[in-house]
């Protein structure tokens, strides 16, 4: 076999293949660890006095008794000291890195503070475990001798404490990525920081476009601009065209689904792969390590410490919560992190599918907010995008964004669900996409069934087809163009929508 820059980097990753075998037979055994080495750590914050770390080890009942689960409402307060000078509080080393985010739920800044542990020890160790696997999968790889595109968003000082930097989390590590770590990446860190994001795309084409690209890393929706964007300015069809030794895509922050047949049209290589994973500001939580299975590994060792609340128990001023080794096969679960930035019993607002125990694989089911229960149906956006990926595959439309939200039951008008969708590629009769859609969501989710069940309690779908652009337009309207920014898929009330469609008209 010929030397190459990968083959003699390959042995360093796959060790770490060996440590990540261990969660099928020891998971339990691990998660106990982490949690001791984090209470033992921070035993000496103001939190930790407060619940008596030094007295639980890794006794789970008595931490679950103890510590109450919060959201970022209950981290705010500490936060804000934080940012005001305050330090020992949450984590026992200072914290001067703070993940800016939006989230999907209001207009309103979150900061979710960063440790250097938790970059060094997670963020970036994630990072490793996904290389890792993907090596591990594929022994033909050439992934280092080209170079990564990713495409990530942007920091800036904190206008909240001079001395504090904020910024998206992908912008956070980027800044601190080791300098070995840089020469393999495009574009330049001053291009990749950039906070506008239409200028950034304009400079990142302008300079990758003869660089030898192996592998992206992204979020599908912008990624997607900026492939489109490539081709335009380049008058190329595929990608590979300009790329032509891209293997590798790794996506996360929305759901692949609706844009996995995109890609494979605009990237039509028998050696292009795609591996999920999970990084959030607060965490890395897994990566997907197999081509066959969408589900993703939970990655058990990384000082995170993870709880499940089960989707019943959602709302209950005192819900059931589990640990990580006793969680049910195909169970949904709202997902709760302890972490060594601090969070302790943090509920991120995501919800999580069980696809297997033992070791635990999930899929991302959607957000404990993000979902349409207004006449018990209980459709989550999971069961979305399944729905769309099948109508879109049967009517050759291609979608590029979309929401939806009931439309409540008024007087001679049974409820509806109503899907503002924004298409690439329009279906030949919106009537019939509703149609299929509507059929795919009732074989999907048997409670969306049984609610349409004759029409009785639910009329069928309406399509809102939506103008080009304006899913970018209401994003930049909310300052929350590019980066790793979503669309609100579902939503149990009109706000998002509705203010939608005003544009849209």
């Amino acid at each position: 076999m010929n030397l190459t820059l990968t083959s003699l980097i390959r042995p360093f990753f796959l060790k770490r293949i060996k440590e990540l075998d261990l969660f099928a037979n020891n998971g339990e055994e691990i998660q106990r660890k982490v949690l001791a080495s984090l209470l033992n750590t921070a035993k000496h914050t103001e939190v930790g006095r407060k619940y008596g770390f030094s007295e639980i080890d890794d006794n789970y009942r008595l931490f679950a008794e103890r510590v109450p689960v919060i959201d970022y409402e209950g981290v705010k307060p500490y936060v804000e000291r934080m940012l005001a000078g305050e330090q020992n509080l949450i984590w026992n080393t200072n914290i001067k890195w703070f993940a800016k985010s939006s989230g999907t739920t209001n207009d309103k800044s979150k900061f979710i503070p960063v440790s250097d542990e938790a970059r060094k020890d997670c963020h970036y160790k994630g990072g490793q475990s996904c290389v890792a696997s993907y090596l591990n999968l594929n022994p033909n790889s050439r992934l280092f001798d080209g170079k990564a595109l990713i495409l990530g968003g942007s920091h800036e000082i904190s206008n909240l404490a001079g001395h504090y930097r904020c910024g998206d989390l992908s912008a956070i590590l980027i800044q601190n990525m080791p300098e070995l770590a840089n020469k393999v990446r495009v574009p330049s860190k001053d291009i990749a920081l950039m906070a506008e994001w239409e200028s950034k795309l304009e400079k990142i084409a302008a300079t990758t476009v003869n660089e030898n690209v192996t592998n992206l890393s992204g979020v599908p929706s912008w990624f997607m601009v900026l492939i489109k964007k490539m081709l335009h300015d380049n008058n190329k069809q595929y990608l590979t065209d300009i790329w032509p030794n891209l293997e590798l895509f790794f996506h996360g922050g929305i759901s692949f689904a609706p844009y996995r047949e995109q890609y494979k049209k605009l990237i039509p290589s028998d050696k292009m792969h795609y591996i999920e994973t999970y990084n959030a500001s607060e965490g890395f939580f897994a990566v997907q390590n197999s081509f066959d299975e969408q589900s993703m590994l939970l990655l058990i060792d990384l000082g995170i410490f993870f709880e499940f609340i089960p989707m019943s128990e959602i709302g209950s001023s005192s819900p059931k919560v589990l640990p990580y080794w006793e969680v049910e096969k195909g169970e949904n679960y709202a997902l709760v992190i302890t972490t060594n930035s601090g969070l302790w019993r943090y509920m991120i607002g995501d919800t999580v599918r069980v696809e297997s125990v033992n070791p635990v694989k999930i899929t991302i089911s959607g957000r404990v907010k993000h979902f349409i229960n207004a006449f018990g149906e209980e459709l989550m956006v999971d069961n979305a995008e399944k729905g769309l990926a099948k109508t879109c595959a049967m009517t050759g439309a291609v979608i590029s964004n979309y929401t939806a939200a009931p439309v409540f039951m008024s007087e001679g008008s049974r409820g509806r669900h109503q899907w503002l969708i924004e298409f690439d590629k329009e279906p030949a009769s919106l009537d019939e996409f509703a149609r299929i859609l509507d059929a795919s969501l009732q074989e999907i989710n048997s409670d969306y069934e049984a609610k349409r069940y004759k029409g009785i309690a639910l009329d069928s779908l309406e399509i809102v087809p939506a103008r080009k652009g304006l899913f970018e337009d209401w994003l930049r309207a909310k300052g929350k163009l590019g980066g790793q920014h979503k669309v609100p898929r579902l939503s149990n009330n009109r706000n998002y929508i509705d203010d939608m469609l005003k544009l849209n008209n």
